[in-house]
């Protein structure tokens, strides 16, 4: 089984009057950060980390998460719990691409991407509802048990769903996989504490922004612990807020507190 270390590059990038860090994304090297209540993507280069031309999204105003897609070449934003946008990376097309009406208990909250699927995570009504990232036809809507309170859910290479959510009836922190149907398979609680985002590699590996105790961890298939992949002290003590793991380049982007985000370099062997 493969596992994964950190090379000793690591480097954190200043958001520079930039609030809130509320998702980071990564397409055709170029790093892409959205913050809440801002109607700007910043976008930077990841190894110089040098600021370059922000895409400024008109009548966006709560951006909750991004994502990035290869096949479309669009990022997708995830703002006010009522629409998706639909961006090309140098800003020239920007459409709001999926709306719901105030009237429907379903919102879009965080976003997640395999190479043509979106998955919207909605806080409302324990829902997610994936997409085609081209047409925007909904493929399939999943209902979890109504004690999941959920953060952010990924989609597996065996085509499950992981999610990290809070138990409300054990109240505990947890990290779940589930089948189409809504049905858990297995589960992680490890001493968890607000896990608000998590990533998943081609082999089924999912990191884990374990935020409140400030960590990283690395579970394997079988929601296993394997070990802290990134600790407190690698982070400066800032909760990690937001994941994108680019496993062709091997990089890990950590969104963070402080109005920052953390460039770590991902080596498998």
């Amino acid at each position: 089984m493969s596992d994964y270390i950190l090379a000793h590059n690591v480097s954190s990038v200043l958001l520079c009057a930039v609030a809130d860090t509320s998702g980071v994304a990564q397409l055709d090297d170029i790093v892409y950060v959205v913050c809440l209540s801002s109607s700007t993507i910043a976008r930077f280069n990841p190894t110089t980390h040098q600021r370059l031309t922000d895409i400024r999204v008109k009548g966006m105003s709560s951006s909750w998460d991004i994502a990035a897609c290869a096949r479309t070449a669009r990022l997708y934003v995830a703002d006010g719990y009522e629409c998706v946008w639909r961006v090309s990376p140098d800003g020239a097309d920007i459409q709001r691409w999926l709306t719901w009406s105030r009237s429907d208990t379903f919102s879009p909250y965080a976003l997640s991407l395999t190479s043509s699927r979106l998955l919207v995570t909605s806080t409302d009504d324990n829902q997610l509802r994936q997409f085609d990232t081209a047409g925007g036809d909904e493929l399939r809507r999943v209902r979890l048990p109504d004690y999941m309170a959920l953060e952010h859910a990924v989609e597996s290479p065996t085509g499950t769903f992981v999610v990290c959510h809070r138990n409300t009836q054990l109240d505990q922190w947890q990290v779940s996989e589930v089948n189409t149907e809504g049905q858990v398979l297995r589960q992680f609680s490890g001493s968890l504490s607000s896990p608000e985002h998590i990533a998943a590699d081609s082999q089924g590996h999912i990191l884990v922004a374990d935020s409140d105790n400030s960590r990283i961890l690395l579970l394997d298939a079988q929601l296993s612990l394997r070990r802290v992949m990134i600790d407190e002290h690698q982070l400066n003590y800032e909760r990690p807020l937001r994941l994108c793991y680019e496993e062709q380049s091997g990089q890990l982007l950590v969104g963070l507190t402080g109005d920052s985000f953390a460039v770590f370099d991902v080596l498998q062997r």
